[in-house]
């Protein structure tokens, strides 16, 4: 009977604490507005987000689209997502391939009240609904968010690159505006390596991508690491001429910044290349494949310098 009393005065005693973590997503979930998730679609966009705070968002395959799918399936406006007075209501814009909801076909131009969880089917491309304060939203987005950052230097990673740069390609149609790419890589990678050990080839590479993303990455660029030794950095609405500063920037702090392994300065420079959009460039991969090309042009013409190749 003893041991019985001291099992619940223990019991009594007991307390269940949550965490700082848990308690930070508790709060961050309540803030959160409703929004949709892809469940099925692209590759690189599956367990994206698309917070839902405007009045009315249009889900399509076109460019202009606020939740824009490049899947075929898709009608270039399929679907209207309206909130209103907290409630979130989707409409059918008599899209070829329909909108299913919960495997229910809704009526072309009938709005359609979304609830929790809610499955969205828009041709072949899935969506899930979650409403205002869902926990699951910050879980969600910190998933994406880790399959988005490269492991080692906390930066971008290159399905992070692939599907903004599509992204930002699109915006710059839309509004006109430059987009230009920039590509470095470290030379001579493989003797770092081969002389420091995998060790001190981490270590140079995490300290370069922390070092140009404190002092070179502004607000709107988007900076990744695409290969081993090779980063790219996106800009769009900046001219041409602010473009190639910042590359000959980055290539002189590289230059002069101390990579220190162990107490031994590794010396590092990089090779640049650069290309901006043109009116006849139909996809983000031929800006891709000219700063490619222009960075080949430095690496093969002495390395440590900037090229750049225009589409003619």
């Amino acid at each position: 009977m003893a041991d019985n009393d001291e099992n619940e005065d223990s019991l009594e005693k007991t307390s269940v604490v949550q965490s700082d973590t848990f308690k930070v997503r508790i709060a961050q979930a309540e803030e959160a507005p409703p929004c949709l998730v892809l469940l099925v679609g692209p590759a690189n966009q599956v367990g994206r987000q698309w917070p839902i705070d405007k009045n009315d968002y249009i889900l399509g395959r076109a460019v202009g689209a606020n939740v824009q799918i490049d899947d075929k399936s898709m009608s270039k406006s399929h679907a209207k997502l309206v909130l209103s007075a907290g409630e979130v209501n989707i409409i059918d814009l008599e899209s070829t391939n329909r909108t299913v909801v919960n495997n229910k076909i809704l009526t072309p131009l009938q709005p359609h009240r979304l609830e929790n969880n809610d499955q969205i089917k828009t041709g072949n491309v899935i969506f899930k609904f979650l409403e205002k304060g869902n926990i699951e939203t910050v879980s969600v987005a910190q998933t994406f968010g880790r399959g988005q950052t490269d492991a080692l230097t906390g930066i971008n990673n290159r399905g992070a690159l692939n599907a903004q740069a599509v992204e930002l390609f699109n915006k710059s149609r839309i509004l006109d505006a430059p987009l230009s790419i920039l590509i470095f890589d470290i030379d001579f990678f493989k003797k770092i390596n081969d002389q420091y050990g995998h060790a001190g080839g981490d270590l140079v590479l995490k300290e370069l991508s922390r070092h140009i993303r404190e002092t070179q990455i502004r607000g709107n660029d988007f900076f990744a690491r695409y290969g081993g030794e090779e980063f790219c950095i996106l800009f769009l609405g900046s001219p041409f001429k602010t473009v190639q500063e910042i590359a000959e920037r980055i290539r002189k702090t590289v230059q002069e910044h101390v990579f220190d392994h162990n107490g031994t300065k590794i010396p590092i420079t990089v090779s640049v290349g650069l290309s901006t959009i043109a009116k006849e460039d139909h996809s983000w991969n031929e800006i891709f494949e000219r700063a490619d090309k222009a960075l080949y042009e430095s690496k093969n013409s002495g390395r440590n310098k900037v090229s750049v190749l225009l589409r003619e």
